[in-house]
């Protein structure tokens, strides 16, 4: 059979390329190829906010919010140097109201997530990648990729049929099976090695419940490792535990032993788990961060966990394959639009493969972050240490900020200031739970910001919109970007007219109520967060002077953790 794009894998991946190809590109064939029959289980049911805006623009929001999963407005931590409980928001204060549901995408349901039964929510996609006009084939595994150099030539079904296509797709997840057939390594760039054992349970109770459906993840320190516990319906709950792979080996005790007794030892999920039983599922896998050395080839994309995988405490793993296999989507839309030319599928190949190692690269480092700030592990504190030692960490928060920030702090697919999708004003909270010391505002106090563009060559950078690619102008300085464009292009405009605070402020506000572009109540937190990134990035220099009024910043308590749904391209 001949196909434009044969996908392997009709995961969330799968189906979300497939999906937006035929949506933004009806006149092409699209085929995705599954070795399993849905419903399945899998693993990886908690998601960030950016999903939301996603399953909209795909035209699947009401099919998924009418599965009535619990709506995710956060979580709830027992991590860092205090015992204490504390809460990760996705909205202000944690302050989401009752509504009927099922509900529009609007509203407070912008800024929150879902909890999903992949079972159930794997299925939605599939089939709303059918209605679209994808032919999706269940119990149908790909043997082998046909290979010439670089390109993919073929694949072979498990029923003997060869499939030729213009391009191919990896969304197999782990088991990456066009990544590995064309001889493409992995790199592993944390030092954690984690395993994960899970079950599914009938009835437990939830911890919180805020408004028709809402709750918080939970996520609870242990010892040696950390447990989950995730509503995903009115009745079941996902539970797994998560340790170190040479914890579990040294033990030498059975998974499911190390797995109930540490539900029994952590006073939190035992009380939610009294009169809950077990659904007999339990599973286990390993659970270590990697990358893909390289994502993309002459005629292929690798797309979610089989371009990378990061660890599942900061719930990424959903968000990072539904953005990737979107921004897939689009580049090969872009790259048929006439005129084709190498040059331009060579730049499109180029800016998803920057954006997608950058976006998983960062939430490793952060993982890597939060397990070397936990003050209450004892099995693993060498191994915590051993992080902290090779990041240059030393559990210090300003020397935290500085690693973090490595890879830079302009987010210019959100237009704001963050890192891995975590606010700018969020990590500043979170280093004050995880440090006795938090990290300086770095434009506090400061009354002039003066720009600092000498040595940077102007770039164009990738921006995925309503199918289609766009080419739009940024900065580029020892491998750092500054966007010419979005509330960044804002910043640049006023701080081209003035240097002093309090006009480069009144300038913004001006500039975003006269486009249209107000960010609501959350506009000076953007600000803040394009200043405070420009200046970790250098990209301003910070001064005060005597004559100026002096000009203080101190950041918000209980703002949004979780940078959401902000177009990246106001004006």
């Amino acid at each position: 059979m001949h196909t434009d794009v044969a996908i392997i894998g009709a995961g969330p991946g799968g189906s979300t390329c497939g999906g937006f190809l035929r949506k933004y590109d009806p006149s092409l064939k699209v085929a995705i190829f599954e070795r399993e029959v849905f419903p399945r289980d899998h693993v990886g049911e908690s998601q960030l906010p950016l999903i939301g805006k996603l399953l909209d623009e795909l035209g699947v929001w009401d099919a998924v919010e009418a599965a009535e999963f619990p709506i995710k407005i956060g979580a709830t931590y027992r991590w860092g140097k205090s015992n204490d409980l504390w809460d990760f928001h996705f909205v202000p204060n944690g302050d989401f109201h009752d509504e009927p549901r099922p509900a529009k995408y609007e509203g407070q349901r912008t800024d929150t997530a879902l909890q999903v039964d992949r079972a159930v929510y794997d299925k939605i996609l599939a089939e709303h990648a059918e209605s679209l006009g994808c032919d999706v084939r269940f119990d149908c595994p790909v043997r082998s990729v046909e290979r010439d150099g670089d390109r993919v030539t073929g694949l072979i079904l498990a029923d003997g049929t060869r499939v030729e296509a213009d391009t191919y797709i990896d969304a197999s997840g782990h088991s990456g099976i066009l990544r590995r057939a064309m001889g493409v390594e992995i790199e592993e760039p944390s030092k954690l090695r984690n395993v994960a054992f899970w079950d599914y349970w009938q009835n437990a109770d939830w911890a919180v419940s805020v408004g028709v459906g809402g709750t918080r993840v939970q996520v609870m320190s242990v010892g040696y490792g950390w447990l989950w516990f995730i509503p995903l319906s009115p009745t079941r709950t996902s539970i797994g535990l998560v340790c170190p792979a040479d914890y579990y080996k040294q033990s030498g005790r059975p998974p499911e032993e190390l797995y109930r007794e540490a539900m029994e030892q952590e006073p939190r999920i035992r009380s939610l788990v009294v009169n809950a039983t077990s659904e007999g599922k339990f599973s286990t896998t390993k659970d270590w961060s990697f990358v893909a050395e390289r994502i993309t080839g002459e005629n292929w994309y690798l797309v979610g966990e089989a371009l990378g995988f990061a660890d599942p405490i900061l719930a990424a793993g959903l968000t990072i394959t539904h953005a990737s296999a979107r921004e897939c989507a689009f580049s090969i839309i872009e790259s048929r639009q006439q005129p084709r030319s190498l040059q331009k599928d060579r730049w499109l190949k180029e800016q998803y493969e920057q954006k997608n190692r950058r976006r998983l690269l960062q939430h490793i480092r952060f993982a890597d972050y939060w397990y070397s700030a936990n003050a209450h592990f004892t099995e693993l504190k060498e191994f915590t240490r051993e992080i902290a030692r090779d990041a240059g960490l030393e559990l210090d928060a300003d020397r935290a900020f500085q690693w973090l920030g490595t890879g830079g702090f302009v987010e210019e697919d959100m237009g704001t200031g963050g890192f891995g999708t975590v606010a700018l004003v969020a990590l500043h909270q979170i280093t004050r739970r995880f440090s006795e010391n938090p990290a300086k505002v770095e434009i506090d106090g400061s009354n002039m910001y003066v720009l600092r563009l000498r040595g940077a060559n102007q770039v164009q950078i990738a921006s995925y919109s309503k199918g289609r690619v766009h080419a739009l102008p940024a900065l580029e300085r020892d491998g750092k970007l500054l966007p010419l464009y979005g509330m960044f292009g804002y910043v640049v405009e006023a701080l081209q007219q003035n240097s002093q605070t309090d006009k480069v402020m009144h300038y913004l506000f001006r500039r975003l109520q006269e486009t249209g572009n107000s960010f609501g109540e959350a506009a000076e937190i953007h600000i803040f967060g394009c200043l405070e990134a420009m200046a970790r990035d250098g990209w301003i220099s910070c001064k005060r002077s005597d004559l100026l009024p002096p000009a203080e910043f101190e950041v918000p308590e209980n703002t949004p953790a979780i940078m959401a749904n902000q177009d990246p391209l106001p004006g």
